[in-house]
């Protein structure tokens, strides 16, 4: 009898050392591969063909699902990944108004989420939901920043600006707004429009009537470049700017001459090998566009995407210190990698170096430049 219990002792450590060296990561990603955000959610899905299998030695599964560019799947692929698949992070979704829906959920569960979401909204201001979620994408505040100071330094004192009729549209009119008036910019005109909208002529010909010296198109994605489009046809003559959430080949593809000379902030990954050889984050940069269009195509690599190798660059950081605590698949591993994720530094990614606070999830330096669509391409301007 003293022979099996000590049998079964050495069993059981055995076991527990087993599971200690072989329990896997889940990391449920929630994106959207079709729909009006597919533009976005296509690259971001390649992506994870490119991340490491492991992180702190154990085994990482990716259990990617669509959300079809709707809030409702955003919530319920989320509230199934982590019931279900028994996710210890999720990843996602594609978009700020999905991202926001996605909150409750994660905070209720108590696991992580790391969103590909551009809206500041959705990390701040912080409290006790949103200390759940961290961010990779640049802030729209940070972005609006950059567009302003070149309308600044381009003599423009007057501007317009037509933007989705959702969170990622209200958020940027917001940051725009608070950014020209610092500026000393005029804002003239403010036009609205659905991400399904086939035609936006009517707000076209208002922002013209207001003969503003630039105009903003508020929008990501492919239905971003209707707009601008539009305002081409009518005849407008003025400077034209987009944001960051534009940055994709598809987005020129349908844009095509139309979007000549047009002017955005982005991600240093998206001029990668235009950059100065001392730019901190170059070299993350380029590793990204070169193994993805290795991969994909010459051409294919996209910002979005790269913001989901962000965020596997600062989850390899933080994994280890949340194993130290605890094995994945519980709420202590989840807790621990939320704490760890809080207090990673000098991250370089491909759209900058991250270090993050309590008070700050996203945390990104050296994150902006400034850029020109030229010739069907982007084009790095200092």
């Amino acid at each position: 009898m003293k022979r099996l219990a000590k049998l079964g002792l050495v069993t059981a450590v055995l076991a527990a050392a087993c599971s200690s060296v072989w329990a896997d990561i889940n990391v449920g990603v929630v994106v959207s591969t079709t729909g009006p955000a597919a533009s976005l959610g296509i690259p971001e899905k390649n992506t994870f063909a490119l991340l490491p299998t492991t992180m702190g030695g154990q085994k990482v599964n990716y259990i990617i699902l669509d959300d079809a560019s709707d809030t409702t799947a955003a919530v319920a692929n989320t509230r199934k990944l982590i019931s279900e698949s028994k996710a210890d992070v999720i990843i996602g979704s594609s978009t700020t108004p999905n991202s926001l829906a996605m909150i409750d959920v994660v905070a209720e569960n108590k696991t992580p989420m790391m969103t590909l979401g551009a809206s500041a909204r959705i990390v701040s201001p912080m409290d006790a939901k949103k200390a759940w979620v961290f961010k990779t994408p640049q802030n729209d505040a940070m972005m609006a920043g950059a567009i302003v100071d070149h309308m600044a330094k381009a003599g423009i004192k007057t501007a317009a600006y037509i933007g989705f009729n959702d969170a990622y549209g209200e958020g940027w009119l917001q940051e725009f707004k608070k950014a020209t008036e610092a500026k000393g910019i005029k804002l003239v005109a403010t036009e609205a429009f659905s991400r399904t909208d086939t035609s936006v002529t009517g707000q076209a010909l208002k922002i013209m009537a207001a003969k503003p010296d630039a105009v903003l198109v508020g929008g990501s994605g492919t239905p971003a470049a209707l707009p601008e489009k539009t305002l081409k046809e009518r005849g407008f003559k003025g400077k034209y700017y987009q944001t960051h959430g534009v940055a994709n080949a598809d987005f020129l593809r349908v844009g095509g001459k139309d979007l000549e000379g047009t002017m955005l902030p982005a991600g240093p990954v998206l001029v990668a090998h235009q950059l100065p050889d001392g730019h901190p984050a170059k070299k993350s940069a380029v590793a990204y566009v070169d193994a993805y269009e290795a991969k994909y195509g010459k051409g294919s690599a996209a910002t979005f995407g790269a913001h989901v190798w962000d965020s596997a660059q600062v989850l390899s950081a933080a994994v280890p210190e949340a194993l130290k605590k605890a094995q994945p698949g519980t709420e202590a591993f989840r807790v621990a990698l939320r704490d760890a994720l809080e207090n990673v530094k000098d991250i370089a990614g491909a759209h900058g170096v991250f270090t993050m606070t309590p008070t700050d999830h996203v945390g990104i330096q050296h994150g902006v430049v400034m850029v020109r669509i030229e010739n069907g391409g982007w084009k790095y301007t200092p």
